[in-house]
């Protein structure tokens, strides 16, 4: 008890003294998970809004498919984008596997069903009346589709928030696709992983302690634009 008493005080310490190698790896981890939920939004938020608005044969079971893709565990996507990346791969050529960029794409892919599927649902969320009243208006169109964008706001930004969570928490596909290499693609989850191997409790439970408080960062963030919805 004692010792884990001892390690928790240094892992505190690593921390409040804005320790090199442990503000490397969070720096590194947060800007990946970011920019990956950016570019994902980017591409799944019109995608999710066209799936929503259309109506074509085969709707249900297409979102049924995405719902399905939630849940997809990491080490499935990793192992996909190894496969394009590695040098036999048809992308093998672009020098990108064991780098921060082909960590970045691979989470793009993992996040992609949670904020498509989520952006449908939120869109599907806003009350009927408020296309009727908006189409009784005279709104074409866009404009509705506009207005009912607006109105899923909150569930909107959830979903990205639930997403970057996604992201940053993941360690199979990291770990695949990045190497785990220090200085360059060392993120939280997989320095926690190789340095438990290792016997370091002190690094592995400040890079921990980090963790859960951007777990609980995410979740009040969350609660509160569940409030505002």
């Amino acid at each position: 008890m004692t010792e884990l008493w001892n390690g928790l005080l240094k892992a505190l310490e690593l921390i409040v003294t804005f320790n090199p190698e442990v503000m490397a790896i969070a720096g590194l981890s947060l800007r990946i998970a970011v920019t990956s939920t950016l570019l994902a939004a980017i591409i799944c938020l019109p995608l999710g809004s066209l799936v929503h608005f259309k109506q074509f044969h085969g709707k249900r079971v297409l979102i049924s498919l995405i719902q399905t893709f939630y849940s997809v565990p990491t080490v499935t996507v990793g192992l996909l984008v190894f496969v394009l990346f590695s040098r036999s791969g048809p992308l093998g050529g672009l020098n990108l596997l064991f780098t921060p960029t082909v960590m970045i794409l691979g989470q793009v892919l993992l996040v992609s069903p949670i904020l498509v599927g989520l952006t449908v649902s939120a869109l599907s969320g806003v009350d009927r009346t408020v296309t009727d009243t908006a189409r009784s208006l005279g709104a074409s169109g866009r404009q509705t589709a506009f207005l009912i964008l607006k109105e899923a706001r909150f569930a909107v930004m959830a979903a990205l928030v639930l997403g970057f969570g996604r992201a940053i928490s993941e360690v199979g596909l990291a770990l695949m696709v990045g190497g785990n290499i220090k200085g360059f693609t060392r993120v939280l989850t997989t320095a926690i992983s190789l340095e438990t191997s290792k016997g370091d409790w002190e690094l592995s439970m400040a890079l921990g302690i980090i963790l859960i408080i951007i777990a609980l960062v995410i979740n009040v963030v969350l609660n509160r634009i569940q409030q505002r919805r």
